[in-house]
């Protein structure tokens, strides 16, 4: 008989299922607490004080725009290169998804180091758009650019999941009453993969929001122009300590709200499939 995970977890012995309870209440102790103290420390008075403070409201407002404008254009060179890695085999796709997957695991200080010797001054290729007036460092361009750079894996990999997920009858039914590839794509693929697509780019919107170690080396800390809610909890840490648990607490309700999403569509997909 083929014992299952459910059948242990409900029919287990008792010794069995004390082991499994100690080890879910130390996980979530182990997260829970950390940020039970962090949300204590920030009454709802205090975090609405610390709302009207400017380096507060530069950092929540540039990080939005920012981690916007940084998801709108994962998506827009993402979707294609899912696709067409989700469905074609070309040579040298194992290299390129193994490219476009490295800032996973990339360390961010390092993405950011890299940017800065690609798009520096005196850079790689900054070093010739310096000779034409263009500086791309220190920037809130740079700010937007450390955003794609760590955060388009989250999107292409999901997108690309979605893809080859789909069932292509629907596509070649499609196809046979005469749209065109174009057609089909809009009207049928990304429909069907739409659940995906938005959980990876609720997933890369979250990650450009939180980006911190290759934004300060490449884009630096200079508020109301590259200070983004996490540099800017780093900087009011040294001296503004309010200032700095209220932007945590915002982080921690974004990224609440990020995972409840998250969970949204993923169930909705499952119930789909």
């Amino acid at each position: 008989m083929t014992i299952t995970i459910e059948r242990i977890c409900m029919r287990g012995n008792l010794s069995l299922r004390i082991l499994v309870a100690i080890l879910v209440i130390i996980a979530v102790l182990f997260i829970g607490i950390p940020l039970g103290a962090l949300l204590l420390r920030v009454p709802p008075a205090l975090l609405l004080v610390s709302l009207q403070d400017p380096v507060v409201l530069d950092a929540l407002f540039l990080s939005l725009l920012t981690a916007s404008i940084s998801t709108g254009i994962v998506i827009g060179f993402g979707t294609p290169i899912a696709y067409i890695n989700a469905r074609c085999q070309y040579p040298g796709k194992k290299i390129i998804d193994t490219i476009t997957d490295l800032p996973v695991v990339l360390p961010p200080a390092v993405a950011g180091l890299a940017l800065l010797m690609a798009f520096g001054r005196r850079g790689l290729v900054g070093q010739y758009l310096n000779l034409m007036g263009i500086d791309i460092a220190f920037t809130t361009i740079a700010v937007i650019m450390a955003q794609v750079f760590v955060a388009s894996p989250f999107y292409i990999r999901q997108a690309r999941t979605s893809f080859a997920g789909i069932n292509r009858v629907y596509e070649h039914a499609a196809r046979t009453l005469g749209a065109s590839p174009l057609t089909t794509f809009f009207s049928v693929t990304v429909p069907l993969a739409m659940t995906g697509i938005l959980s990876g780019a609720v997933m890369t919107f979250a990650r450009a929001l939180g980006e911190f170690g290759a934004t300060i080396m490449f884009a630096g800390n200079l508020q109301g122009k590259t200070q983004t809610m996490p540099l800017a909890i780093y900087g009011a840490l040294q001296g503004d300590m309010d200032s700095s648990l209220a932007l945590a607490v915002i982080l921690v309700i974004i990224s609440f709200a990020v995972i409840i999403v998250i969970k949204i569509l993923t169930e909705k997909e499952e119930a789909v499939s």
